[in-house]
């Protein structure tokens, strides 16, 4: 059953105009992104697609305060984080964003419950821990460690990881890049899940195209600016994609 498309709120949450990333200067140069202008809207599922070097991560990661654009505004709330200074911008991070990337980057040495745990001493208003670990199906593993579980497990504690605090942004840099096509799918419906039942806006990076069934939008880069933004007529579940 195709999940129902939700009004997209008149008022963004992040705004990006003019965005421009070069690395490296003169005949070495890289420009990353190339005025982009983009909005991102409470509760929105969006795909960031792409292929290799167009720009997606980039992207991605200045939404994120990872990194700075070299020109252009980008703005969370009203909040210019291209002008805020380097512990704003920490504080930004650690409170509105999560992150989920394509290797896990789980502590061997703690068990689940642990991984997960240690994000909610610098939150400020985290929900319980397993709370965060029953929205990931993963509550009878919490005392288990990840060299216990399988690579879908692991990318599902990163999850629970990155939602633990609340943030209003859940951001995904290639969440199933280095899964199998059924475990895949598991880490997209958590995704979905999180999207959906806690109203958390979610970006999602991919090469794959037909992740972008599941998308209130999707956003289509090419050599460092948007070549389209697409409105699905539905969103998919994950059972429903096939790649």
């Amino acid at each position: 059953m195709a999940l129902p498309s939700r009004k997209i709120a008149r008022e963004p949450i992040l705004k990006m105009r003019a965005v421009c990333k070069t690395y490296g200067y003169g005949d070495t140069a890289v420009h990353a992104l190339r005025e982009v202008d983009l909005d991102v809207h409470a509760g929105e599922f969006v795909v960031l697609l792409g292929a290799s070097g167009s720009g997606k991560s980039t992207l991605l990661n200045i939404l994120g305060g990872l990194d700075r654009p070299t020109t252009g505004e980008v703005e969370f709330l009203g909040q210019r984080l291209t002008e805020a200074p380097d512990d704003e911008l920490t504080r930004y991070r650690r409170e509105q964003v999560g992150f989920v990337f394509q290797f896990y980057n789980l502590i061997p040495s703690l068990t689940v419950r642990e991984n997960v745990m240690l994000v909610t001493d610098i939150a400020t208003d985290p929900m319980p821990v397993d709370e965060a670990l029953g929205l990931v199906a993963l509550t009878a593993r919490r005392d288990h460690f990840p060299s216990q579980l399988s690579g879908g497990e692991q990318q599902r504690v990163a999850i629970a990881r990155a939602i633990v605090k609340r943030p209003q942004l859940l951001l995904c840099d290639e969440p199933t890049g280095a899964l199998d096509y059924v475990t895949g799918k598991l880490v997209l419906e958590v995704i979905a899940k999180v999207n959906r039942e806690l109203g958390t806006t979610a970006a999602v990076i991919t090469h794959n195209a037909a992740i972008a069934g599941m998308a209130d939008r999707v956003i289509r880069l090419m050599d460092g600016r948007i070549a389209s933004i697409e409105v699905p007529p539905r969103r998919l579940t994950p059972a429903e994609l096939s790649w």
